[in-house]
Protein backbone atom coordinates (compact mmCIF):
# COMPACT_ATOMS: atom_id res chain seq x y z
CA UNK A 1 0.00 0.00 0.00
CA UNK A 2 2.37 2.83 -1.03
CA UNK A 3 -0.30 4.86 -2.71
CA UNK A 4 -0.89 8.06 -0.45
CA UNK A 5 -4.72 8.64 0.19
CA UNK A 6 -5.85 11.67 -1.44
CA UNK A 7 -8.72 13.97 -0.68
CA UNK A 8 -7.34 17.65 -1.17
CA UNK A 9 -9.69 18.07 -4.15
CA UNK A 10 -12.80 17.26 -2.54
CA UNK A 11 -11.82 19.38 0.52
CA UNK A 12 -10.99 22.43 -1.76
CA UNK A 13 -14.65 21.49 -3.67
CA UNK A 14 -16.10 22.26 0.51
CA UNK A 15 -14.19 25.11 0.76
CA UNK A 16 -15.28 27.29 -2.49
CA UNK A 17 -18.90 26.42 -1.37
CA UNK A 18 -17.83 27.73 1.99
CA UNK A 19 -16.41 30.79 0.69
CA UNK A 20 -19.91 31.56 -1.56
CA UNK A 21 -19.78 29.08 -4.59
CA UNK A 22 -23.03 27.63 -4.19
CA UNK A 23 -23.49 26.69 -7.65
CA UNK A 24 -20.91 23.69 -6.98
CA UNK A 25 -23.50 22.65 -4.56
CA UNK A 26 -24.56 19.97 -7.12
CA UNK A 27 -21.49 18.64 -7.43
CA UNK A 28 -20.84 18.18 -3.86
CA UNK A 29 -23.97 16.34 -3.59
CA UNK A 30 -23.07 14.07 -6.45
CA UNK A 31 -19.53 13.68 -5.15
CA UNK A 32 -21.24 12.67 -1.52
CA UNK A 33 -23.71 9.73 -2.97
CA UNK A 34 -20.24 8.58 -5.01
CA UNK A 35 -18.43 8.62 -1.51
CA UNK A 36 -21.44 6.64 0.24
CA UNK A 37 -20.99 3.96 -2.08
CA UNK A 38 -17.20 3.42 -2.48
CA UNK A 39 -17.73 3.15 -6.76
CA UNK A 40 -14.40 4.29 -7.73
CA UNK A 41 -12.15 3.69 -4.85
CA UNK A 42 -8.82 2.14 -6.17
CA UNK A 43 -8.56 1.05 -2.50
CA UNK A 44 -9.63 -0.13 0.81
CA UNK A 45 -8.06 2.66 2.38
CA UNK A 46 -9.40 5.27 0.03
CA UNK A 47 -12.93 3.35 0.25
CA UNK A 48 -12.91 3.92 3.96
CA UNK A 49 -11.78 7.57 3.60
CA UNK A 50 -14.64 8.07 1.32
CA UNK A 51 -17.21 6.19 3.55
CA UNK A 52 -16.11 8.80 6.29
CA UNK A 53 -16.59 12.02 3.90
CA UNK A 54 -20.11 10.71 2.91
CA UNK A 55 -20.76 10.32 7.06
CA UNK A 56 -18.96 13.57 7.75
CA UNK A 57 -20.91 15.70 5.55
CA UNK A 58 -23.91 14.32 6.64
CA UNK A 59 -22.93 14.41 10.24
CA UNK A 60 -22.24 18.38 9.95
CA UNK A 61 -25.16 18.71 7.96
CA UNK A 62 -26.91 17.55 11.30
CA UNK A 63 -25.01 18.83 13.70
CA UNK A 64 -25.26 22.18 12.79
CA UNK A 65 -29.09 21.38 11.56
CA UNK A 66 -28.09 23.47 8.02
CA UNK A 67 -27.29 22.02 4.92
CA UNK A 68 -25.60 25.66 3.84
CA UNK A 69 -21.78 25.23 4.06
CA UNK A 70 -21.57 29.39 3.75
CA UNK A 71 -23.48 29.71 7.05
CA UNK A 72 -21.63 26.62 8.15
CA UNK A 73 -17.86 28.89 7.92
CA UNK A 74 -19.87 31.35 9.29
CA UNK A 75 -20.35 30.42 12.48
CA UNK A 76 -18.51 32.04 15.70
CA UNK A 77 -16.95 30.63 18.78
CA UNK A 78 -20.16 31.15 20.88
CA UNK A 79 -22.00 29.60 18.11
CA UNK A 80 -20.19 26.65 18.40
CA UNK A 81 -20.19 26.08 21.96
CA UNK A 82 -23.75 26.64 21.80
CA UNK A 83 -23.65 23.71 19.33
CA UNK A 84 -21.19 21.69 21.54
CA UNK A 85 -23.59 21.98 24.16
CA UNK A 86 -26.84 20.91 22.60
CA UNK A 87 -25.15 17.46 21.18
CA UNK A 88 -23.49 17.39 23.58
CA UNK A 89 -20.10 16.99 22.48
CA UNK A 90 -17.72 18.99 20.38
CA UNK A 91 -17.94 18.37 16.61
CA UNK A 92 -14.99 16.86 16.03
CA UNK A 93 -15.67 13.98 18.76
CA UNK A 94 -19.28 13.98 17.02
CA UNK A 95 -18.32 13.24 13.87
CA UNK A 96 -15.48 10.55 14.61
CA UNK A 97 -17.94 8.95 16.74
CA UNK A 98 -20.52 8.97 13.83
CA UNK A 99 -18.15 7.65 11.80
CA UNK A 100 -16.83 4.34 13.86
CA UNK A 101 -20.90 3.82 14.81
CA UNK A 102 -21.61 3.71 11.36
CA UNK A 103 -19.12 1.34 10.23
CA UNK A 104 -19.91 -0.88 13.07
CA UNK A 105 -23.65 -0.81 12.14
CA UNK A 106 -23.82 -1.47 8.69
CA UNK A 107 -20.99 -4.15 9.05
CA UNK A 108 -18.73 -2.14 6.96
CA UNK A 109 -15.65 -3.78 8.00
CA UNK A 110 -16.55 -7.32 6.35
CA UNK A 111 -18.59 -5.66 3.20
CA UNK A 112 -14.90 -3.58 2.74
CA UNK A 113 -12.55 -6.52 3.73
CA UNK A 114 -14.79 -8.80 1.67
CA UNK A 115 -14.87 -6.85 -1.50
CA UNK A 116 -10.92 -5.95 -1.56
CA UNK A 117 -10.44 -9.54 -0.43
CA UNK A 118 -8.40 -8.61 2.73
CA UNK A 119 -8.67 -9.79 6.18
CA UNK A 120 -10.86 -7.70 8.40
CA UNK A 121 -8.19 -6.85 11.04
CA UNK A 122 -6.06 -4.97 8.36
CA UNK A 123 -8.97 -2.51 7.86
CA UNK A 124 -10.05 -2.34 11.85
CA UNK A 125 -6.25 -1.15 12.18
CA UNK A 126 -7.31 1.61 9.93
CA UNK A 127 -10.81 2.77 11.68
CA UNK A 128 -9.82 5.40 13.97
CA UNK A 129 -6.88 6.74 12.01
CA UNK A 130 -9.20 7.67 9.35
CA UNK A 131 -11.75 8.53 11.22
CA UNK A 132 -9.15 11.58 12.70
CA UNK A 133 -7.81 12.25 9.60
CA UNK A 134 -11.03 12.67 7.60
CA UNK A 135 -12.31 15.00 10.52
CA UNK A 136 -9.38 16.94 10.89
CA UNK A 137 -9.45 17.80 7.59
CA UNK A 138 -13.29 18.64 7.69
CA UNK A 139 -13.00 20.70 10.27
CA UNK A 140 -9.98 22.61 8.63
CA UNK A 141 -11.95 23.48 6.22
CA UNK A 142 -15.10 24.80 8.35
CA UNK A 143 -12.85 26.39 10.58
Amino acid sequence: MSDQIEFSSFYRLLNSIKEGESEQKALLDEKINEFKNGNNSKSFLEELGSLYLYIGITELYNFTNTKDLHEIGLIDKEGWETLSSKNQQELPVYLANKMLEYIKENKKTKEIADKWNIREGEIRKHLTKMARYITEGIIDVIE
